[in-house]
């Protein structure tokens, strides 16, 4: 008698389980850029909005950037990793340079099509990829993060650093990418959810005295703080002599500020709920929220709307606006429209084969994208996995592997 032979079982896609307080950190440092980039046109008669602004930009960068280390993988690049840096970062970037573009032509503009100058807040984009692939090899090192600190710093004193493929910010806010690396290096999810409540909250106490300490004395010093041009070090865009310091020790302020961004971010995180609330769900949706927030945005940034002095309710009307577009921005309607942009797949630009005709392995079978009808090489490719950038709201929380 032949043994019978049953069909083979595909099989599913494995998925980590997601924990609330990284999405929930997601949504809401995501909703803070929004603020930040819509009281913008206030800031320069406004004490209050400029305030606001320098609170915000104090660390929520530092968050986006902390948030999207924790998640990098830093062993050596697989082919999923390679193909995730195209399709996550590498094509949106491509797309929406090339929308900006139109853009500014069909509002009377040059026709310039340049990919070496990111538009307005896709320099993360950039930042975001040769971060992760400049990781594996710093770590190979004994102390990274001091190495990228001491990066950022001496970044600073380069006047030929410019902007061309954002690399002032990728330089500047390196340090951000890395702790957050270390983060997770530290168990530091673990340890947290694993605390009770009780003590939970005298952690809280102190990071809301932190802010609370921040939040006095941003607005007594107001004056200080725009002679001493501290916006402009916050944006990490810039030398030292640009903003118009050429002494020694200007390296020292951005030190004090990489410093204070990553207390700040830490007690950020601290205050981030650990259980699922009403916006948890908003926290995969960050890239969208991310690059389409821009436009929304535009015409405020780009008419005397919100020019001059300002009636006062005009700052809090902008920010409950700006939360509501962060809202509109995640839901699944908007996301379902987009995410040919957002998320391109572009599977027929990959290659439908793993070798060339002489044989040689180009890639292996697990990075070919799925075939039509949903069959693939490896089911796992599509599913998401702990290196996918959170700013994809597709990256789960998950221990790190042994081998990092």
């Amino acid at each position: 008698m032949e043994p019978t032979t049953l069909p083979r079982t595909p099989r599913q896609p494995h998925r980590k389980r997601r924990v609330p307080l990284w999405d929930n950190a997601r949504w809401i440092a995501i909703t803070l850029v929004v603020i930040g980039h819509g009281i913008l046109p206030l800031i320069a008669e406004d004490d209050a909005a400029y305030s606001v602004y320098l609170f915000i930009y104090s660390f929520h960068v530092a968050v986006f950037v902390t948030v999207s280390g924790y998640f990098a993988k830093s062993g050596p690049p697989n082919a999923r990793a390679m193909r995730q840096v195209l399709t996550d970062i590498v094509f949106p970037y491509f797309i929406f340079e090339t929308i900006w573009t139109f853009v500014r032509f069909a509002l009377g503009g040059a026709f310039e099509l340049d990919y070496t100058t990111a538009s307005w807040t896709l320099w993360f984009l950039i930042a975001l990829a040769i971060w992760r692939i400049a990781l594996p090899y710093l770590v190979l090192l004994r102390y990274p993060l001091l190495i990228a600190i001491a990066i950022s710093i001496g970044a600073g004193y380069a006047v030929e650093i410019d902007s061309t493929l954002a690399l002032t910010r990728t330089f500047g806010m390196f340090p951000f990418f890395v702790f957050g690396w270390k983060l997770r290096q530290w168990r530091i999810t673990d340890r947290w959810l694993d605390l009770t409540t009780a003590v939970t909250w005298r952690w809280r106490a102190g990071a809301i005295a932190l802010f609370a300490v921040l939040l006095v004395a941003l607005p007594m010093a107001i004056e200080t703080w725009r002679d001493l041009r501290l916006r402009r070090f916050m944006l990490y865009d810039e030398s030292y002599e640009a903003i118009g310091y050429d002494e020694p020790w200007s390296g020292a302020i951005r030190l004090f500020l990489l410093l204070l961004a990553m207390l700040l971010a830490v007690a950020f995180l601290i205050l981030m709920p650990r259980r699922t609330t009403p916006f948890t769900a908003f926290g995969g949706a960050t890239m969208y929220i991310y690059l389409l927030h821009s436009f929304v945005l535009f015409p405020l940034r780009e008419t005397p709307i919100l020019e001059g002095r300002q009636p006062w309710w005009v700052l809090p009307a902008m920010i409950v606006f700006c939360v509501g577009v962060s809202v509109v921005l995640s839901l699944k309607p908007v996301r379902r429209v987009f995410r040919p942009l957002v998320e391109p797949r572009a599977r027929w630009l990959f290659r439908p084969e793993p070798t060339t005709a002489t044989g040689t392995l180009v890639l292996p079978a697990e990075a070919l994208p799925p075939l039509p009808g949903g069959s693939s090489p490896d089911s796992r490719m599509d599913a998401p996995g702990p290196d996918a950038p959170p700013d994809a709201g597709r990256a789960p929380d998950a221990k790190p592997d042994a081998r990092e």
